[in-house]
């Protein structure tokens, strides 16, 4: 949703994706990145930004998952991200505080399955940044799916992590790049700052 003139000033909120503790420890969610993503959350709350987690999770038996889905007849078949248990919460590193909300997702994108959208134009946000694990997983996809939905798209880069870090390097340079911002979280914060004052 670009910004015309006149119109009122951007609304952004912070998107933190799928930083369950399997996916933090199975697919690049080195500390670094906790420790930025922490960091970006921290500012958030402090300017007034919506932090909005965003988690993988299906009900008993898994019936959302069809068995012509590639990606996610193994997570059916392995009984994985169902119903509570310590891997599949948010990593105890960035846990979400009060006033922070929690959606659930079906697929790879934060906007599937859920009524994310919904939530996000109801607050009047048109701006998201991103943070998550993996690059090449729910980053890369929500940022399509945001882009196409006519979000204005920031990608806090040293916030996010891959298993492959020249795919990482690849996609921000060479891919989200071209859908939205790709920026660390120190000039992120520094904004959010200077928004303050």
């Amino acid at each position: 949703m670009a910004d015309e003139p006149g119109s009122a000033e951007p609304k952004m909120a912070l998107l933190l994706l799928d930083l369950q503790r399997i996916v933090v420890e199975s697919y690049g969610g080195t500390p670094e990145v906790l420790q930025a993503v922490g960091h970006a959350a921290a500012a958030a709350r402090s300017s007034g930004t919506p932090v909005i987690y965003v988690v993988l999770d299906f009900r008993a038996g898994h019936p959302e998952i069809s068995p012509r889905n590639r990606t996610f007849a193994g997570i059916k078949a392995a009984g994985l991200f169902s119903g509570p248990s310590d891997g599949f919460q948010i990593h105890d590193a960035i846990a979400p505080q009060d006033g922070d909300i929690v959606v659930v997702k079906k697929r790879i994108s934060a906007f599937a399955g859920n009524d994310l959208d919904l939530l996000l134009r109801a607050q009047g946000i048109d701006t998201l940044a991103l943070c998550g694990v993996a690059t090449s997983g729910v980053v890369l996809s929500t940022a399509l799916d945001a882009a196409d939905r006519d979000y204005d798209v920031q990608v806090l880069e040293d916030g996010c992590g891959d298993t492959d870090p020249v795919l990482h390097r690849v996609l921000l340079d060479k891919v989200l790049g071209r859908r939205g911002t790709v920026r660390t979280t120190a000039e992120w914060i520094a904004e959010r700052t200077n928004a303050r004052t």
